[in-house]
């Protein structure tokens, strides 16, 4: 679960953020400018990434502020599940990533998996939409929604792509370490499950 500064602190920069988009008087533009400079002072102080940094990243987007979508594909072979070795941390991960514009959720997991792991997959059922803050990763900056869908797999090979440095399978009892930015062992576990019972219902939040 989240602390409450940094609960805090996006909720702040959202705020500021959808106030600068609609906001159609000066004074008013300048407030909401301030409250996102106060977004970026409370992470500046609890983090030791510079204010310059935080700027770029956390408080540069423009438009009414949503959530980001993070999509990762769920492939199984011989009751193993499908994993990538991100070059960012050296961890595994299944395929997937940020949500582009342009892309359908399943055109994302298609996409990712081919470039993370060289598999042509195709979709074939939503298995989670998740709330990042309501399970076990790391704090972040943004708020994220995550998408699993499961993919079977109809061509290609294991092959790493320019993120990630391994591609390989592995069974439940036997999970390599995980990157908990991008998937919690919790989650595997509960994609396994989806194995054992494929009608399921879809998880949410």
């Amino acid at each position: 679960m989240e602390t409450k500064w940094l609960e805090w602190a996006k909720q702040i920069q959202a705020i500021a953020q959808t106030g600068l988009t609609y906001s159609k008087d000066v004074y008013d533009t300048e407030r909401y400018e301030a409250l996102r400079d106060i977004s970026v002072d409370i992470l500046a102080n609890y983090t030791s990434v510079s204010k310059e940094k935080i700027s770029l990243t956390f408080a540069s987007e423009l438009g009414y502020a949503t959530p980001k979508v993070d999509v990762r594909g769920v492939i199984f072979r011989e009751n193993k599940i499908l994993l990538v070795r991100e070059k960012h941390d050296g961890s595994w991960a299944l395929p997937g990533g940020w949500a582009d514009v342009g892309f359908s959720p399943s055109e994302i997991a298609v996409k990712e998996t081919k470039e993370e792991a060289g598999f042509d997959v195709v979709p074939v059922r939503l298995l989670a939409v998740l709330d990042k803050k309501f399970h076990n990763h790391p704090p972040g900056a943004y708020h994220v929604y995550k998408m699993f869908i499961r993919c079977e797999i109809v061509g290609g090979q294991a092959e790493a792509g320019v993120e990630t440095s391994d591609v390989d399978f592995f069974s439940l009892d036997n999970l390599p370490e995980l990157s908990l930015e991008r998937n919690t062992v919790e989650q595997i576990q509960a994609m396994f499950d989806f194995l054992e019972n494929p009608d399921k219902e879809v998880i949410l939040d």
